[in-house]
């Protein structure tokens, strides 16, 4: 089983505004709002998380590269394939 980082495992009750047209076609089509607007949310902030992870390695990612094109892989020696 993965673990979720975000997920608490605990409920808030929050307010939101949504276009009633989108609202009335999630319902006719038996769509649980709380669990897509959970989803929505979460995708959103791990793509978040993540660009700003890569922003602020960027550097050292760089410098990895750097060297490994200069060095070669570390234990490439040992490597089977």
């Amino acid at each position: 089983m993965k673990h979720d980082a975000l997920s608490s495992g605990k409920r808030k009750a929050v307010n939101l505004s949504l276009d009633t047209g989108v609202v009335a076609a999630a319902r006719e089509a038996g769509i649980n709002l709380s669990q897509i607007c959970e989803a929505a949310l979460r995708d959103a902030a791990k793509a978040e998380r993540d660009r700003k992870w890569a922003e602020d390695n960027r550097e050292r990612i760089e410098a990895w590269n750097d060297w490994t094109e200069k060095n070669g892989l570390p234990l490439a020696k040992y490597r089977l394939f």
